[in-house]
């Protein structure tokens, strides 16, 4: 009876670190993920590919480019799906909890803080100061992308889509859901027309 006891103690620990993994890595990335869900998307890829291999790069770039084309925040898109990738049902209610709960209640107290003192210059500055930070993470992400799409389409091709997504969400005004929907359809439109042939 000890003995089995033993056995279900030791076939539990596995899935309680899993748990506590996940939950730490969607934590981090939604405390220190300042600026919305976007500038949270190099944390997430810290966590998720680099510190604990859940995921390729080639595999976080496809569940980024998906995230974009459905309704909601991103951040708790890719926390969700990552979550249930890993450790299923469970998993996902623990990456969503983790990467909400903690901020909203931060939220709720620094917001009455700094409405109270959203004069002081130090306050001003101190919010001011995280967007560099920011912006150097989402570059040194984005020429992650840009590398691996320039291995893998060719550099021409790569250089081409990216000026193309360019005018057509900057220049045009065209939401990026509806570029990358476009693009997803240039690749697969080949396949569904070679089945249709007899």
């Amino acid at each position: 009876m000890v003995e089995r006891q033993e056995e279900k103690n030791a076939s539990e620990r596995p899935a309680r670190v899993l748990y506590q993994n996940i939950g730490l890595a969607f934590f981090r990335t939604g405390m220190l993920g300042f600026g919305g869900g976007p500038s949270s998307i190099p944390l997430v890829h810290q966590e998720v590919v680099k510190n604990y291999g859940w995921m390729t790069d080639d595999e976080f770039g496809d569940t980024i480019a998906l995230a974009n084309t459905l309704p909601g925040p991103i951040a708790t898109k890719i926390a969700g799906y990552v979550g249930y990738r890993v450790a299923g049902i469970r998993g996902c209610l623990i990456a969503l909890a983790a990467s909400v709960i903690p901020t909203v209640l931060l939220m709720i107290v620094f917001l009455g803080l700094l409405q109270t003192y959203k004069d002081i210059p130090w306050v001003q500055h101190m919010s001011a100061s995280v967007v560099p930070v920011v912006a150097v993470m989402l570059g040194v992400l984005t020429w992650d992308f840009i590398k691996k799409s320039g291995e893998t389409l060719g550099w021409m091709r790569a250089i081409f889509i990216i000026v193309l997504a360019g005018i057509l969400i900057e220049g045009l005004q065209i939401h990026p859901a509806v570029v990358i929907l476009g693009c997803i359809l240039i690749v697969f439109s080949p396949l569904l027309t070679r089945r249709k042939k007899p």
